[in-house]
């Protein structure tokens, strides 16, 4: 699979209509990736989609999936979203019992390696183990809901992340998620993230193609002046 380049916008069908899913997928067609909020509504206090929902999804989705992983136990259960074909498998740092192993067992089934932090979560933490990793996840909202607002208190946080990276060499992708729109998607590009995770953004806008092309747009222009 040839991969997209940055910026990249991967909607989240956490806004799109569940009972006309197929029809809202087909309207992110010129996004990156399909970004699917997996919740046990124990990690987090929300349940969405199991691995049956995203077996359906990834047989329908008109781009690869980027599979998002807030429940307990990545560990055990992160693998089999990978052996469903998801081309990107993010968990939580915090839920994780051993991140570098899961994020190479990943990797060897062919999915691209994330790892997720939460608001509170300190970015120096995955410092020393960096490498392992496809894509680091900077939340910019609590876990759980979908519509909350961003938290611009977390860019410092990712500003380091990209300094880190690059000091290191690292092509480590940085993705961005919560309260992203196009008043807020400069700030996080300026500040080093190269994905973005848009949902009401894009899936309440009447022309949602348009709304990922505004979206990279902003990011891209974003991130030429920084």
């Amino acid at each position: 699979m040839s991969l997209p380049e940055a910026p990249r916008i991967n909607p989240s069908i956490l806004a799109a209509d569940f009972v006309n899913m197929q029809a809202d997928l087909a309207r992110i067609a010129t996004a990156d990736f399909a970004h699917v909020d997996v919740m046990d509504n124990h990690f987090v206090p929300n349940l969405t989609f199991g691995p049956q929902m995203v077996e359906r999804i990834q047989a329908t989705s008109p781009v690869p999936l980027d599979v998002h992983l807030m429940i307990t136990d990545p560990d055990r259960w992160a693998p089999g979203y990978a052996e469903l074909g998801a081309a990107s498998v993010t968990f939580h740092l915090e839920a994780a019992a051993d991140p570098v192993a899961l994020a190479r067992r990943l990797r060897s089934i062919g999915s691209r390696a994330g790892v997720a932090i939460k608001p509170g979560t300190a970015g120096e933490s995955l410092y020393e183990i960096l490498d392992e990793f496809d894509q680091i996840l900077v939340m910019t909202v609590e876990p759980g809901f979908g519509g909350q607002g961003f938290m611009a208190e977390t860019m410092p946080k990712l500003r380091a992340l990209r300094q880190e990276a690059t000091r290191r060499g690292s092509d480590v992708w940085l993705q961005v998620d919560g309260g992203i729109s196009e008043s807020t998607i400069a700030q996080a590009a300026g500040a080093g993230a190269d994905t973005f995770v848009a949902g009401s953004a894009v899936y309440g806008a009447e022309d949602a193609a348009a709304a990922v092309t505004r979206l990279r747009e902003l990011a891209r222009a974003a991130s030429l002046e920084s």
